[in-house]
């Protein structure tokens, strides 16, 4: 049987533990949810995209995870900007830098539990926005 995209790149992931075990713990997130398939896009030496997009939703994704290859490695989540909240103000806002339209991204640059939830939280709302637009 062979590999996944998504599993052989994760597997390959020997640096930046702490940014890899954050991105597992988001992609679970977004695997667990009911009707949501995953995109695994890589560009070599840029950056690896996840992305997830809910059956029945308009636009192309909800949320994206971008492993971003830099020294170390970090993740770039992000969502449109009309399907979250960011009450922390944590995000930054990324005039049309979400498929041509406007969003917030999140820079994880290790596993930090806070973060985390904070970003599962901005994912239960772009999932539930998902559909509406």
């Amino acid at each position: 049987m062979t590999e996944n995209p998504i599993d052989t790149f994760v597997n390959g992931w020997t640096d930046d533990p702490q940014v890899r075990e954050a991105f597992i713990q988001l992609r679970t997130i977004l695997e667990e949810k009911s009707g949501v398939t995953l995109e695994f896009i890589s560009r070599e030496g840029v950056s690896h995209s996840l992305r997830a997009v809910r059956q029945g939703q308009i636009r192309p994704i909800f949320a994206l995870v971008d492993i971003i290859e830099d020294t170390p490695r970090w993740l770039s989540v992000c969502f449109y900007e009309d399907t979250i909240d960011d009450p922390d103000g944590m995000g930054n806002l990324v005039p049309s830098g979400i498929l041509g339209e406007d969003g917030y991204c999140f820079d994880v640059e290790g596993y930090d539990e806070g973060q985390l939830a904070y970003l599962e939280i901005r994912i239960d709302e772009a999932y539930a926005s998902a559909v509406g637009f």
